[in-house]
């Protein structure tokens, strides 16, 4: 199960919009702003009724998006049955969706939105800014673990007035708040229970979770902007990656939203009955230090960590050349990438000469937490076999994702561990000294506080890459590759996203021939 581990303390740093006094542009129609799709779009022959069929390994523990846990509630449910304020697109770029327009003052400390009319939830109630007042306030809740809650934080008071008017203040400026605010999924006040119910604006609403089994979800006719394609999609869950492709050929599914491994991809290269895409993922694949603990306090030996392993040949080793060595926690698609690939890069020798001089030339011993599920066994056992060419010994440790979640990330009783982390810009982790990694380091906690305080696109890029490249440099964690996004389907269904542009999968605009 793949897992987005944001939790309490944690938050992804986000888009720059250029933001003081100004409105951004609206997307009229909706949330179909789904970017590059993996197949061409909507062709003539579709069938309008067709009831799409999505397999995945990636169940939603919960329908509550502010419980944390897996991510898989995002792949079914985000811009699907709930919608934001905004929204983002296959590639990342912002979108309005439920606010039409909005303004910021001078001092970028006051926002002020103007919501869409004509939206109503799926239970029949209008939205009101009432509604978008108590859902946000909802995700800065002490109860709460959103993946946003931390730079949410800054937000001092929410208040209405009209029918369509919501203005937010802040206690400090919060340059990214606008793609913060794409994480806030809207939902009607009076909603029972969040985590077994839904109530969205969105363009389907939910018919049935089968726990274990399925979801599914149904066109919602009342739905305030461009209507979907297909009638409705079920999303069936798998705990096995074959068995998952073998109801793929058995026709018994249409899409399989993630191969875990090019492995699978052989029996469905015959293009007349499927369609093969890669696309870009935020997936970055770590081994993650404990940095509070002997001897990964000493950025030689975590330097040496990383120089003693090959993460091209690890890469080709998991994904068959698929996917990107990137050196870093920025994937492409941020502003401030940079390929540091060879910081830090593949160097044995110079492995040796680090731990030398860290006062281990013979080289120690740690546990590495390694998840149980793909394609972490397998890294972990080409780690073990790297490492001891240096004369570090690894012994792996196979745990569940419950486990990770109750060891490694809430009570950070670990020295090593292997994990993916799904969403983009989220080199703000690192400026978190009390996240499970516990990297503090002052001067890159400073710049990312400061690239929210800056007026302009350029300099909050600038001190991020600064950020970056002193955690890379620093060996925070060693960042394995950034993994690919293959989707398969049938022939005859198109319309789907190409990238996994954090786990997001919004399926209006998929179709089946006729």
């Amino acid at each position: 199960m793949r897992q987005s581990w944001i939790g309490p303390a944690a938050a992804a740093l986000v888009v720059s919009l250029a933001l003081a006094g100004c409105s951004s542009g609206g997307q009229a129609s909706g949330s179909q702003a789904s970017g590059d799709q993996g197949a061409s779009g909507a062709a003539a022959g579709f069938d309008p009724d067709a009831t799409i069929v999505v397999g995945s390994q990636n169940e939603p523990t919960s329908l509550n998006s502010i419980g944390g846990g897996s991510s898989g509630v995002t792949e079914a449910l985000y811009l699907n049955v709930y919608e934001s304020l905004f929204s983002l697109d296959d590639e990342g770029q912002i979108h309005n969706l439920l606010a039409e327009d909005y303004s910021v003052s001078d001092d970028g400390l006051t926002y002020t939105f103007t919501l869409r009319q004509g939206v109503t939830f799926h239970s029949g109630k209008p939205l009101t800014p009432e509604d978008v007042k108590w859902s946000i306030e909802r995700v800065i809740s002490p109860e709460s673990k959103a993946a946003r809650k931390g730079d949410l934080e800054v937000i001092d008071s929410v208040t209405t007035s009209g029918d369509d008017t919501v203005t937010v203040t802040l206690s400090q400026k919060k340059k990214s708040l606008i793609y913060y605010l794409a994480g806030v999924w809207i939902l009607q006040r009076d909603i029972a229970d969040p985590a077994t119910t839904e109530d969205g604006t969105g363009p389907y609403k939910l018919d049935q979770w089968k726990k274990g089994d399925s979801l599914t979800i149904s066109r919602f006719d009342g739905y305030w902007g461009e209507k979907p394609t297909n009638a409705g999609v079920t999303f069936r869950y798998f705990t096995d990656a074959t068995a998952l492709n073998n109801a793929l050929v058995a026709r018994q599914i249409d899409i399989v939203s993630g191969e875990p491994s090019p492995d699978y991809l052989e029996e469905f290269q015959d293009t007349s009955q499927y369609t093969i895409v890669e696309g870009q993922s935020t997936v970055k694949d770590l081994l993650a230090f404990n940095d509070r603990v002997e001897p990964f306090t000493d950025v030689r030996v975590r330097q040496a960590v990383s120089s003693a392993i090959d993460k091209k040949a690890l890469l080709d080793k998991v994904w068959n050349g698929y996917g990107q060595v990137t050196g870093s926690m920025v994937p492409p698609k941020d502003p401030w990438y940079e390929d540091l690939s060879d910081v830090n890069g593949y160097d044995p020798d110079r492995a040796k000469e680090l731990l030398a001089e860290a006062g281990y030339p013979d080289g120690f011993s740690f546990t590495l937490e390694t998840p149980n599920y793909d394609p972490h066994p397998a890294e972990a056992e080409f780690i073990k076999s790297e490492l001891a060419k240096v004369g570090i010994d690894v012994t792996i440790n196979t745990i569940t994702s419950d486990t990770w979640y109750e060891t490694v990330y809430s009570n950070h009783d670990f020295e090593a561990t292997l994990q993916e982390h799904v969403n983009d810009r989220d080199l703000v982790w690192f400026a978190n000294p009390d996240f499970y990694w516990g990297y503090d380091n002052t001067q890159v906690q400073e710049w990312v506080d400061q690239s929210e305080a800056v007026d302009t696109d350029d300099e909050q890029t600038e001190l991020l890459r600064k950020a970056n490249e002193t955690v890379t440099e620093e060996a925070a964690a060693v960042w394995l590759f950034l993994a690919p996004q293959l989707r398969v389907s049938t022939a005859d269904v198109s319309g789907y996203p190409k990238n996994g542009y954090n786990s997001q999968f919004f399926v209006g605009d998929i179709t089946k021939s006729s």
